[in-house]
């Protein structure tokens, strides 16, 4: 695929994010009577979710028919399974946050093509940042480029930890344990594809979670790996469908974010570090 239609649809995920964004904040700051169902054990969707969902999925297929789309709230199930490329959607990372008024959650739009990932889009409503990127072209909080950390000792910064509850409690525990032990510190704040993000923009060292799916992290591994940063291999054995660990982390400090995570990421990618001079311009 060309890299002008590549650079259309980045342009149009940072377009429909932003849009979506806005969205979903109207209904965070308009709590009363939003309807809420719990999917599972802390696991739960509201109407604002459907919503804005359904708002995505409309603008992109209005503009990207041949697409696939997979959306969170449209269950492990492709639409247009027969297309080149397919958008991955979580229309509210950090629902849990989302419902009890905590400021913290996303909007996280991927593009995927032929097994690589080729577009990432979060959008922050309530910090109003857009990180972007699209794969060999940098990453992006807003017209900045952003770059990973550049520490290389646990002690120098905070690594995000998440917990699903598909996995067992003892894993993240265990982590938590050796990363302390480590000289270590940890955060959980509720959305593993901001906390992706903040990997990519290195605020944070690193993040890890046992099992997480596409949706909420395509967009931010994406992030992560334009920006310098390693990834697993997310997308091996299936993850789009079924999930998969995750482990991401600036460069100096990727070995010893895999030996505090003590889970198998399935599969390792080297690091892909970017000149300064590659990172000067955002992508179109």
């Amino acid at each position: 695929m060309d890299d002008q239609t590549q650079a259309h649809r980045l342009q149009a995920a940072k377009d429909v994010a932003l849009e979506a964004g806005r969205t979903a904040l109207a209904y965070f700051r308009n709590p009363d009577g939003l309807e809420v169902v719990a999917k599972g054990r802390q696991d739960f969707v509201s109407e604002a979710d459907h919503a804005v969902e359904a708002l995505i999925r409309a603008r992109l297929q209005q503009l990207f028919p041949e697409d696939g789309f997979l959306g969170e709230e449209g269950g492990a199930a492709i639409d247009g399974k027969d297309a080149g490329g397919i958008w991955v959607v979580d229309p509210i990372d950090g629902t849990t946050n989302f419902i009890n008024q905590v400021p913290v959650w996303c909007v996280s739009i991927a593009y995927v093509l032929q097994g690589r990932i080729e577009v990432g889009v979060i959008y922050d409503p309530n910090a109003d940042e857009l990180f972007a990127a699209r794969l060999g072209h940098g990453a992006f909080r807003g017209e900045t480029p952003m770059a990973t950390s550049a520490a290389d000792s646990l002690t120098q910064g905070t690594v995000g930890v998440g917990y699903s509850t598909r996995t067992s409690g003892a894993t993240a525990v265990d982590s938590i344990r050796r990363l302390l032990e480590a000289g270590g510190i940890y955060q959980r704040n509720g959305s593993g594809a901001l906390m992706l993000a903040y990997v990519g923009a290195g605020r944070l060292l690193g993040y890890l979670e046992a099992h997480i799916n596409a949706w909420d992290c395509l967009a931010g591994i994406l992030l992560v790996q334009e920006a310098g940063g390693w990834t697993n291999d997310f997308l091996a054995n299936d993850g789009l469908l079924r999930g998969n660990p995750v482990i991401a982390a600036a460069p100096g400090v990727a070995d010893a974010v895999r030996a505090v995570a003590g889970f198998d990421p399935q599969a390792r990618t080297p690091a892909r570090r970017r000149s300064p001079d590659e990172r000067t311009t955002p992508p179109e």
